[in-house]
This record gives structure tokens, sequence and C-alpha cells, in this order.
């Protein structure tokens, strides 16, 4: 399947339809393909991105002047200073009743700061947790949204063309007010975090026992009728596909910062997390012992978010 989408430069406003119309800044390993489903779903879409290959827009400025006002900008750009100063330009561009989204995996805490700093100008924030990783163009990503009621509203056709065909609840939830959205995301990602540490110890136990001859194929065959089956699992098996001893990679795993900022309100809220605690503690050993545990997990974040994994020493 190419992924592959041709330029599409701004038209005039008298040019447009009526088509939901959505600027989106940021086109990497999400956002492309971001871009890509909403376009399949009817809406839309100018993209900016620095990399001349992929954008349509020759600027940010060149993509707000493509887009209808009142306008929605969707922002998909890593966290932290990257989208700290997206949203600056952003607030000194945009117009009264602009509604910017950011889809990142910004802290909560930071929503708040960039809700304050729009809203002074007359424009609106919201913040969506978003989950599908490198499959989301295939598979629908799961949304999880924070903002204002009529806000998240107003986005609805953008959701919906981004999540999994189906029952809306099954995919899409408005958690709450401005950062309730990345709040459950990070959440998501601490129980992410302990499943994947629970696997992969699963696994390198089962290869440790010689009386287990077929390690694939015990994983495989717990994909149906089993209580342990899930799409982790699916992928699990598919990496074990393509590297059955995970001698192309190695045990060194990064974290993204979401099991951190977990652990850490786990501790503020005084709520006992010890698994998802654990498995981020297993992150930092990653990076001292050879342990086939840790391949796995690096195999597990390179099949569903794309990763990058250390080649094997």
């Amino acid at each position: 399947m190419s992924f592959w989408a041709p330029k599409r430069q701004p038209t005039p406003s008298a040019e447009r339809s009526s088509t939901m119309h959505i600027g989106l800044i940021g086109l990497g390993k999400m956002g492309f393909n971001m871009r890509e489903r909403l376009r399949k779903g009817g809406v839309e879409v100018t993209g900016y991105d620095r990399n001349p290959d992929v954008t349509d827009a020759a600027s940010v400025d060149d993509l707000i002047a493509a887009v209808p006002a009142p306008r929605i900008i969707w922002v998909m750009v890593p966290s932290g200073a990257i989208t700290d100063a997206v949203i600056t330009e952003l607030s000194e561009k945009l117009d009264q009743g602009d509604l910017v989204i950011d889809g990142g995996n910004s802290r909560f805490t930071e929503d708040q700061k960039h809700g304050e700093l729009l809203a002074a100008k007359g424009i609106r924030f919201a913040d969506c947790g978003v989950s599908g990783g490198v499959w989301g163009l295939q598979n629908g990503y799961g949304l999880m949204a924070g903002g204002d009621a009529a806000d998240i509203e107003r986005a609805l056709p953008v959701f919906d063309a981004l999540r999994p065909e189906g029952e809306r609840a099954d995919s899409f939830v408005h958690v709450g007010g401005v950062g309730a959205g990345h709040y459950a995301k990070m959440v998501h990602n601490g129980i992410e975090y302990g499943l994947m540490q629970a696997y992969a110890e699963g696994y390198e136990l089962l290869a440790a026992k010689d009386i287990v001859t077929d390690l694939p194929g015990t994983f495989r065959a717990w994909q149906k009728g089993t209580v342990v089956r899930s799409w982790l699992l699916d992928l699990m098996v598919k990496a074990l596909d393509e590297d059955p001893g995970l001698s192309s990679i190695d045990d060194y795993v990064e974290d993204s910062g979401e099991g951190r900022w977990t652990v850490e309100e786990a501790i503020a809220n005084a709520v006992p997390a010890p698994a998802i605690t654990a498995a981020l503690f297993a992150r930092f050993a990653s990076r001292e012992d050879t342990s086939p545990a840790m391949k796995m997990v690096s195999a597990l974040r390179h099949q569903f978010g794309g990763h990058a994994t250390r080649p094997a020493k």
C-alpha cells in the first residue's frame, strides 16, 4: 500500500467547497498518516511540515491563509519546546474563534499554559491524546479529547474521520476539560508499559526453558481463545515471525516520558502503581544489562509505534 499523497496547493476561498477543511502542522510518522486518513474520511486537509517533500503549504502563514475561518488547526509535533514554539506562533497569527487542537504527546500541565496563552487572544484550545501508532492509517486511532464541550462538538467530523469505524464510544471519548485528554493518554501509555513488560518477561521465561521447543508457536497459539489475547500479542507474534530470535535488536529500550509522568502522578496522588513503576524501572535497567525480555519490549515498541530499535551489539 502506498502512503504517498500529492501536494495540495492553497486555493482561493471562493473556490473552496463546504467540506470541513482543517490545517495540520507536523507530517511525521503520525501526522503524515493522519492526513491521509482524514482525506479518505472526507475532511479536506492542508498540511505543513518543514520537510518540502511532504508539505502542502510553504509556511505556517500559507497554511493559515488556505484554511477557511473559523479555522481548526491540528498540531502534531513532538512535545516540549517544539510544541511550545508552534502554539506560540499560532497565538500570534490566528484569529478570534479559531480552534487549535494539540494531538501530540504533551504533558497535561502544558495544556493549561497553552490554553491560557491562546484564550488571551480569543483563540480556542483543545487537547487530544492519540493512540494507534503507525497502524492508525489502516485501523483508525483511539482518541481521548479534552476541552470545552462546544469545541469538541465542532471538531467531531475530524475525530470521526480519524477513529475506527463503529460506535464512537468504542474509540473516542471527551474525557473532560483542557488537559484531560492528555492525562488519559498518559495513563494509557503507563498501562502499555506494564502490559509490554509482562509479555516480555513471559517471553524470556519461556526462552530460558529447554523443554519449550516452539517459542513463536506458543505465542501464536495464545492469539485466539485465551485471556491474554490482545493486539500487543499479535504484534509480538509478528516480531518473532520477522526475527525469531530477535537477534538483530539490542535490548536498550527508550522511554518517551509518558511512563515517567504516570509514575510521578501516581506518587503525587498516593495511588499505588507497582506494575507500571516496575516496567519503567526495567527500561532503565535495560540500558545496563543484556536482557531477552527488553529485546522484546524494544521489538514491540517498533511494531506498534515505529520507534527506532538499536542494532544488536
